[in-house]
């Protein structure tokens, strides 16, 4: 089966998790990371997660899974020990039309979690569609050791760079040429090696004269 790549923004989406051992934990992390609101299901919960329904940054509804459990939730993740359970979730919960993971049990899934690497707002999402997780976290490791922290400085910096461009009112042709002209210089090697000066003496050179360059040359940069 061939899966449609998608990025799902879940900031302010609850998620419910069922299952409190080590797998449903790191997802329970990841979803609170990308700001979903998370509510678990689970007779046990791990050290970790009990941490997390002490601070109130989960919700703990309950031992045992409930259909009401599904109301208002926007995914659902599938994390028991138990295979017969899970796939009784994911027939629930495609019923209602959610989202459904059930982990390691890719016929119970309406979606598959990628191998992720993050270098903050760039991301790369690896998926071999459910045929080898061995394969697509080697591939992770991979690309992590290709792509450095001047990666997020860069996005941090065309984030604010593209915003006082486009405030201009230059062409669209002209917009695209600056952003091309951005990418494909030797910013990412000053920033690499932290060397402001650098980065501001391209940038200078690429950008209208009225650019308000310093404005986006923030400490979080280099």
């Amino acid at each position: 089966m061939a899966y449609y790549p998608i990025f799902i923004k879940l900031d302010g989406k609850t998620a419910l998790v069922v299952g409190g051992g080590r797998v449903a934990q790191r997802k329970i992390e990841t979803l609170l990371e990308y700001g979903a609101l998370v509510d678990v299901i689970s007779k046990g919960l791990t050290d970790r997660l009990k941490q997390l329904v002490e601070s109130g940054d989960i919700r703990h509804m309950g031992e045992k899974f409930e259909d009401k459990h599904l109301d208002g939730a926007f995914l659902v993740i599938a994390a028991t020990d138990d295979e017969r359970l899970n796939h009784e979730i994911s027939k629930t919960a495609q019923k209602r039309g959610l989202l459904i993971n059930a982990v390691d049990q890719p016929p119970d899934c309406n979606f598959i979690v990628p191998s992720i690497v993050k270098k903050g707002d760039l991301i790369f999402a690896i998926s071999t569609s459910g045929k080898s997780p061995a394969l697509a976290k080697k591939l992770r490791k991979k690309i992590d050791g290709q792509f450095g922290n001047e990666y997020e400085a860069f996005l941090i910096l065309m984030g604010c760079l593209r915003k006082e461009v486009l405030k201009m009112g230059l062409s669209h042709n002209e917009n695209g040429r600056i952003f091309k002209e951005i990418v494909d210089s030797d910013v990412f090697e000053s920033l690499a090696l932290k060397d402001r000066d650098r980065v501001r003496s391209t940038l200078r050179r690429i950008l209208p004269a009225d650019t308000a360059l310093e404005k986006c040359l923030g400490k979080e940069i280099l």
